[in-house]
């Protein structure tokens, strides 16, 4: 069953209640409670949105980070550097959503006075679903750009090698274009590191050989990554130097910019991000934007589709037509994700939703 299919047949809930449940697992966990919510938020947009494996079904696995120590849930980064239109943090092992979301607040106060506005973040806790913050710029006319590196961990082979030595490290970018905004939200690998170790955890296997076992075979099979396996750079084993190369800049800009990454040798889930917001007012104009972006999107709805396939759509356009159904009629979350919750939130003495 594909993840659009699963969540056709799963039990829909309101999205107020599941961001207050979620927001009070973890309060009670230890969270500050600007902190919790900023998290609960970003969960559960990436759920209305349909990227299910970065919604709630991260949940347990950061109230387990926090219960280890490995999230810290109180406190601010530090500034490491602040030249107005270039900012750099060490997160702090802080909450990911968190952090991003307050360095897009000083984004959008700044990038009027700068046109565009730089932050870097090492050292900070998983961010989540990059779909889910771009809303959030493109409603303001803003363009909003992020690559994300997770240095903690290491499951993509550069291209022509065995070992794995990179992240899936992803980049998304929205932008308006006059009607719905354009949300891009991609890896560098083929597959990303969630979705492997939820098809594992469900014995199930990749729909084509994305994968690569130590040996150097492309594989379907996610097991391959418990015995020495690697996720393929997007590309695959025919032109993986696309995806390297895409990987080599996300890491090189989050941990490079910020000077916290590989070089350190953190565990866990980790994140190094590198933001950037663009203000078009302050080049041609948003209305010469948003004509030509409009116009670059319709040229791609009127291409006609391949013989069999639905009509072209833009990217983020699926997930927005599922956000506006989960405001009107309830978020589908997958089956398992609230029974997963369900044993924390005994333990923290939080109701159920």
């Amino acid at each position: 069953m594909s993840a659009a299919e699963g969540q056709a047949a799963a039990a829909r809930h309101d999205a107020g209640a599941l961001r207050g449940f979620a927001a009070d697992l973890f309060t009670a966990a230890g969270l500050d409670a600007p902190k919790a919510a900023a998290v609960a938020d970003i969960l559960v947009e990436a759920d209305m949105l349909g990227h299910d494996t970065h919604g709630l079904e991260l949940a347990a696995r950061y109230l387990g980070d926090i219960e280890a120590g490995g999230m810290n849930p109180s406190g601010d980064p530090e500034v490491l550097s602040d030249r107005g239109a270039c900012l750099a943090w060490n997160g702090r092992r802080l909450p990911g959503p968190w952090l991003m979301l307050r360095a897009m607040e000083i984004a959008f106060e700044r990038v009027g006075q700068y046109g565009t506005v730089s932050i870097a973040i090492g050292n900070g806790h998983h961010i989540g679903c990059l779909a889910a913050y771009l809303r959030r710029a493109a409603e303001r006319g803003l363009v909003l750009s992020i690559h994300s590196s997770a240095p903690g961990v290491a499951t993509v082979a550069p291209f022509g090698g065995l070992r794995a030595a990179l992240s899936p490290a992803p980049f998304s970018i929205g932008f308006p274009t006059g009607g719905d905004p354009v949300m891009i939200d991609v890896s560098a690998s083929i597959t990303t590191n969630n979705m492997a170790l939820r098809l594992s955890r469900e014995g199930r296997r990749y729909e084509r050989p994305w994968l690569m076992t130590a040996e150097g075979k492309a594989s379907d099979d996610p097991a391959v990554l418990q015995g020495g396996g690697t996720v393929l750079p997007a590309g695959g084993q025919d032109h993986g130097q696309k995806g390297y190369g895409w990987a080599l800049a996300a890491e090189a800009l989050s941990q490079g910019l910020s000077g916290q990454g590989r070089a350190d040798g953190p565990k866990g889930m980790v994140n190094a991000v590198f933001l950037q917001v663009f203000d078009p007012s302050a080049f041609a104009g948003l209305d010469a934007f948003t004509r030509q972006t409009g116009a670059i999107a319709e040229g791609c709805r009127a291409s006609p589709p391949r013989p069999g396939s639905a009509p072209v759509r833009l990217p983020g356009e699926a997930g927005l037509r599922r956000y506006r159904k989960a405001e009107e009629s309830g978020v589908a979350l997958r089956e398992g994700i609230l029974d997963a919750l369900r044993p924390w939130a005994g333990k923290l003495g939080v109701a159920m939703p």
